[in-house]
């Protein structure tokens, strides 16, 4: 392996070459080794006495480590890890030290250890490779090329160590959290990383100047722990400490500290062929000493910031897959030694591993911020309010690295004060999947406001499915609540059967027609019509509630109907149990490993429209029309007790009838419900929806729909399968005091 010098032990010594001994084997010996004597000679290495052998010298490190270790087992020491090298021959006592050798070694072993390549006490052996005579480390005498082969594995064994701890991390605080933490102290005894500000996502390339933001900091020990804190006074000049050249001694102030102990900039502006930006364009890591980092140094801390003399400062461009993204500074104190060549180089390992890691997290966040986006975009911000419906809604993704799935929910108010429920489950829970999702969600919106049945609703969606592609399958629920009737229309495609909560506590699962999957085409969906009583709870969900790897859908079915009913008990049986509560409840009863799937949850409570609210007739589309219009409101009004009404109410309803009896070729519907507001709907079978516009001084009409306009509270018009509906609502007399 190839020899590396350190900052922790002296220049390494040559290779070893062969002597020839007179008589005897060659014996290797390093370069520098004193000569070998001639017979009879005094060896340097003294060892026991050992009647017809003769003692060969060996170079000089292996006699330092034949001293200090003597290749013999003392108390408390270990045994040297190479022992005196020596060469015999027959008949020739080996020689002896008349000096005594165990001064001259004990002597010896002292210089070694305190020579200028040994660690101080107080400070950290970077790569761990630092030893004493007793441990088999240099001081013990192991031979240069087994010293630097060990050293490269403990450097080697430190990078792959580090990277692992950066790779850890999967959103940016973690990468660059785990890159000070790998090298802060093993590595330096401070770091500061900057970013770029705001990060580039992908090709996105920067519009206005480049900025680099401190992002963290660390340091090796807390100023508290530092004894020498009585040097720097309270109102000292931290730039006044540097010397001549401008470099600061760290032996007179504490070390960098995340909470700013030592002023480093928190932005730097980047400027174009500055000497900054010519250290960042050039990727490689550079000593604090060089003269490009010199003046790119106080570019990126600050004028003020002091500087470390010698080597013990290195500035590390962080460059991603496509462009430098920031820049890492270490920083050793005097305690330790400086930074050297290799350093550089692992440097430049943690360096790299960072900014890929921050370039996945970037990339991971922005994927999850689509996510997140797409998400809040496909299903509904917010329910509506329909009148005699209330509702809640839960969504719960499959895993948090999954945050979007193909499960969606919807409520859509209809004309005559109806509410279509949906809800449906595309298969899997991608990005793929959501935008079907997207899709399909907008498709049965789109056909709900058409006022088809809900068989014809899925029908048309099942053909969307197909045009989407041939393995676009979901299943999916549609129902359609009339709060007057108190009665609810079901098609279904595949999907869970719906639970009916009611007032007395009683679970059903309601028997709705199967169906097949949304996409499989060619198939009849069936509609049923079952009694929605007021004061039950309907609750629509996605299988992902029921069915899991530890039970199969039925048997979860089950367990949602009796949860249900238990919570109802627990409420009571005279009144409903809360809805937002019944909801969580529902989600309570998963267990660990119950949450394979994405889940969907609309529950609606059925409060409906008392027929004593409701008004309807009929007119035919003749002349007299909007006079029987009018007297037939002004009754309705008189029975409520809203006479205060009856000018506005009389108004409207003589301008919208005039408008459906001059197209309309069937009976006009009139119909008023009184709820928290007054809502009047005239029907009529003509497709053409009104148009609000500007009558000219000139023009008899045209001025209807401006009055409707000024004059209601809201008002629309809904196209039907069998025609129109205009609609608007007034406020109630003295509705402000009652909220």
């Amino acid at each position: 392996m190839t020899e590396y010098p350190t900052s922790q032990e002296g220049p390494q010594p040559a290779a070893a070459t062969a002597t020839p001994v007179p008589g005897g084997s060659a014996v290797p010996f390093a370069s520098g080794a004193a000569a070998v004597p001639a017979p009879g000679a005094p060896a340097g290495g003294g060892g026991p006495d050992q009647p017809g052998r003769r003692a060969v010298p060996v170079a000089a490190p292996l006699v330092a480590a034949a001293a200090t270790g003597g290749g013999t087992d003392e108390p408390g020491h270990g045994k040297a890890a190479v022992p005196a090298v020596e060469a015999t021959r027959p008949g020739i006592p080996p020689a002896r030290d008349p000096d005594g050798g165990a001064a001259r070694n004990a002597a010896g072993a002292a210089d070694t250890a305190a020579g200028p390549g040994a660690f101080p006490a107080a400070m950290p052996d970077p790569y761990g490779t630092a030893g004493s005579a007793g441990d088999g480390g240099p001081a013990g005498g192991q031979p240069a090329g087994d010293t630097a082969a060990r050293r490269e594995g403990d450097r080697l064994r430190f990078v792959g160590a580090a990277t692992r701890r950066i790779a850890r991390g999967i959103d940016l605080d973690e990468i660059v959290l785990g890159l000070c933490r790998a090298t802060v102290p093993t590595f330096s005894d401070a770091i500061l990383v900057y970013l770029r500000d705001p990060l580039p996502v992908g090709d996105e390339r920067p519009v206005g100047p480049v900025v680099l933001r401190l992002r963290r900091t660390d340091r090796l020990r807390p100023i508290d722990d530092l004894t020498d804190l009585g040097t720097i006074g309270a109102g000292m000049d931290l730039a006044g400490a540097a010397g001549a050249t401008g470099e600061l001694d760290f032996s007179q102030l504490p070390l960098l500290g995340p909470q700013g102990d030592l002023p480093a900039a928190e932005l730097c502006e980047i400027r174009p062929g500055g000497a900054l930006a010519e250290v960042l364009r050039g990727v490689r890591p550079v000593f604090g000493s060089s003269a490009a980092a010199k003046a790119a140094l106080p570019e990126l801390l600050g004028v003020d910031h002091p500087l470390p003399r010698g080597n013990r400062a290195v500035l590390a461009p962080l460059r991603g897959r496509r462009r430098v993204i920031g820049a890492a500074v270490f920083l050793r104190s005097p305690e330790r030694p400086a930074f050297e060549q290799n350093d550089l180089l692992v440097a430049a390992q943690l360096a790299t591993h960072t900014a890929l890691g921050i370039d996945k997290a970037v990339l991971y966040g922005r994927e999850a911020y689509i996510a997140d986006e797409l998400q809040r975009t496909m299903l509904p911000d917010s329910l509506p309010q329909p009148t005699g419906v209330r509702l809640a809604s839960r969504y719960l993704p499959a895993a948090e690295t999954a945050r979007v799935g193909g499960d969606w929910y919807d409520a859509i108010p209809l004309p005559g004060s109806r509410v279509a429920l949906v809800v449906g489950d595309v298969m899997g829970h991608s990005m793929t999947s959501a935008a079907i999702m997207g899709q399909l969600r907008t498709t049965a919106q789109t056909l709900a406001q058409l006022d088809l049945p809900p068989a014809e609703v899925l029908h048309h969606l099942d053909e969307q499915a197909q045009r989407l592609g041939s393995d676009r399958m979901a299943t999916c629920l549609y129902a359609v609540y009339d709060p007057v009737s108190h009665r609810i229309t079901i098609a279904n495609a595949g999907h869970p059967p719906p639970v009916l909560l009611h007032l007395g506590g009683r679970a059903e699962v309601l028997r709705v027609p199967p169906g097949a999957p949304i996409g499989v085409g060619g198939v009849d969906f069936e509609a049923v019509e079952l009694d929605a009583p007021a004061g039950a709870t309907l609750l629509l969900y996605t299988d992902g509630l029921v069915e899991s790897r530890l039970r199969d859908v039925w048997t979860g079915i089950e367990q949602l109907r009796e949860r249900l009913a238990t919570t109802a008990q627990l409420t009571g049986l005279d009144h409903p149990p809360p809805l937002e509560a019944l909801c969580d409840d529902v989600l309570d009863m998963l267990g660990p490993g119950d949450r394979d799937d994405d889940i969907a949850l609309l529950a609606a409570r059925f409060d409906g429209i008392a027929p004593s609210d409701v008004a309807y007739w009929f007119l035919d589309p003749e002349e007299t029309a909007p006079g029987r219009a009018r007297r037939f409101a002004r009754r309705a009004l008189t029975r409520w007790g809203l006479e205060e009404l009856s000018d506005s109410l009389e108004l409207l309803v003589s301008e919208v009838v005039t408008n459906a009896v001059r197209y309309a070729e069937r009976p006009v519907t009139l119909r008023l419900l009184r709820t928290d507001v007054l809502r009047c709907e005239v029907g009529d079978d003509s497709p053409q929806l009104p148009r609000q516009r500007r009558a000219r001084d000139t023009d008899e009409g045209g001025r209807g729909l401006f009055l409707v306009n000024r004059l209601t509270r809201r008002w629309g018009a809904t196209r039907l399968s069998s025609g129109k509906v205009v609609w608007f609502e007034l406020a109630l007399p003295g509705a402000h005091e009652r909220r």
